[in-house]
């Protein structure tokens, strides 16, 4: 039955038509006043929508830069970080050490190791590493990025940049964040606690319930959340439907575990 069925095989009549060249990589600046401008690669195209950089992704870096105490000195996480940029500009603010991550993939690595090396000082460089890393998995590469020394358990900043309307993502998301994030308790600046800072857009309005749920998740897993930016861009697509202002707008949510402390607003 079997060479039967090998014999049925329609597989050497029908080939596969030949599958469309890969759009060409695209770039995009990031502007500011205090450190030259970024330029950021993007991949030509993804199903992970790394090919474009996000408003969230403008927005979480100029917030950084106007709180770098945030990144000063402090180990940061970076997850699905398509072109690396809140990452980046961690880096530039000194950050201790920064880990980029996305989804295992050559082609997503590759171009955060490429914005990596474009972007920072050799120095810089040095603080930076990245990674492939599935959300909700096993986070020991990711721990074992961090400083040699005894006060690194965790990292003390960990970005979501426009990544919540993954809804079916939401657990693995938190699994990583709890797994990830340094206690209060070894964190040895106590004026900062750790955080895990969401920024999003609602690109969907009939949705964006459901991406809130994500935050009412984690309150029922123990964290405090708080929206602390709110912020107009142009829409990333004008001709999608829903309300235009809603699409447009940035939101920036700070996620912490118990008593918040002081915190850049």
């Amino acid at each position: 039955m079997q060479d039967d069925e090998e014999d049925l095989s329609l597989g050497h009549v029908f080939t596969e038509p030949p599958r469309p060249p890969t759009p060409p990589p695209t770039f995009a600046t990031y502007t500011r006043n205090t450190f030259p401008d970024l330029k950021i690669r993007l991949v030509g195209s993804h199903p992970l929508w790394a090919h474009h950089l996000w408003n969230a992704a403008l927005a979480f870096a100029s917030y950084i830069d106007s709180n770098p105490e945030i990144a000063h000195n402090r180990c940061v996480l970076e997850l699905g970080a398509g072109g690396g940029l809140p990452g980046l500009v961690s880096a530039q603010n000194g950050a201790k050490k920064v880990v980029l991550t996305d989804y295992p993939e050559a082609v997503l690595i590759d171009n955060l190791e490429f914005n990596a090396r474009k972007n920072l000082s050799p120095d810089e460089q040095d603080h930076v590493e990245t990674q492939g890393y599935i959300w909700g998995h096993p986070v020991d590469n990711l721990l074992r990025a961090l400083p040699k020394d005894p006060a690194s358990t965790g990292f003390h900043l960990i970005i979501l940049s426009d990544l919540i309307f993954n809804h079916s993502q939401h657990d693995a998301l938190l699994k990583s964040c709890d797994m990830c994030l340094i206690s209060r308790s070894a964190n040895n600046d106590t004026s900062i606690a750790p955080c895990v800072l969401v920024f999003y857009s609602h690109h969907r309005p009939h949705l964006a319930d459901r991406d809130l749920d994500f935050f009412r998740k984690a309150q029922d897993a123990g964290w405090v959340c708080e929206e602390i930016v709110t912020r107009k861009y142009p829409p990333m697509f004008p001709e999608d439907p829903g309300e235009e202002e809603v699409r447009a707008t940035v939101h920036g949510w700070r996620m912490t575990r118990g008593d918040t402390g002081d915190f850049p607003h």
